[in-house]
């Protein structure tokens, strides 16, 4: 198959760029990047989605949410099934790719990492089983030249809890502008810069005097670069438009 990288000069870029270089069932045929180096790669780079020349199975895209309207743009006007693994998107931007989606496949995920996805079934697992007797708080750490804060991976987790309370819960994003004891309904969710921390997840149900911690720990890139793959492989054997995420990918690995 054919994949196409959306954001190829970044960081997960190179990560895609190398697993797919090494991989029998995939084969890259360009990128978009706007700020690359074309001579840098042995494919095609264009500037943007409309520059594209070539044949293109699947897309897969790790860049920026500014980026959308040019991605969703291309793949709906060409049919190609896209793999969106950036984070950050306004509401707004959610709605255009929820119309997208009943043109044309995507897959969409917060973390691409097929570990998280088990985080997050056992964090439904814990919170039905101690329910009120916890309070839960996230913590989230990621290298310094992430922007959003909190990650989206770290949300996902929230909502996923949150659900198994009926969604009872809010969430308080850090403490620093608040002066006054926590309430009962709360998640903490709370985010660490620094270095090159590629991607860790704990997640604690706190109760009186003991503390379940369930965590993840991403020690490389190409952890997220493997499920993207997957991702866009998948994508390849569905027939209806919509929108899936890494919970079908997993449903089919069973």
């Amino acid at each position: 198959m054919n994949i196409l990288v959306y954001g190829i000069g970044g960081k997960m870029g190179h990560s895609l760029v190398e697993l797919i270089n090494n991989d029998s069932d995939a084969t890259l045929v360009g990128g978009v990047d706007k700020f690359a180096d074309p001579s840098k790669f042995d494919v095609p780079v264009f500037k943007s989605a409309k520059d594209i020349n070539v044949k293109v199975d699947a897309l897969i895209d790790f860049s920026r949410p500014d980026a959308l309207d040019d991605i969703l743009e291309y793949a709906t006007k060409n049919k190609v099934p896209a793999v969106l693994c950036t984070t950050g998107y306004t509401k707004e931007q959610d709605a255009q790719v929820l119309e997208a989606s009943k043109i044309i496949p995507i897959f969409r995920s917060s973390n691409m990492s097929v570990g998280i996805n088990v985080l997050i079934a056992l964090c439904r697992s814990a919170a039905k089983v101690l329910k009120e007797d916890v309070e839960i708080e996230i913590v989230e750490q990621h290298h310094n030249l992430k922007v959003d804060a909190p990650s989206g991976t770290a949300i996902s987790i929230a909502d996923a809890i949150n659900e198994e309370y009926n969604n009872s819960k809010f969430f308080t994003y850090g403490r620093h502008d608040k002066n006054k004891r926590r309430e009962r309904n709360e998640i903490g969710i709370h985010a660490i810069r620094g270095g090159t921390i590629v991607g860790k997840h704990d997640v604690m149900f706190i109760g009186q005097d003991e503390i379940v911690t369930v965590a993840h720990e991403a020690q490389s890139k190409l952890v997220f670069a493997k499920g993207a793959v997957k991702a866009a492989k998948f994508l390849t054997t569905v027939t209806e438009p919509k929108i899936y995420n890494m919970q079908d990918l997993v449903a089919t690995m069973i």
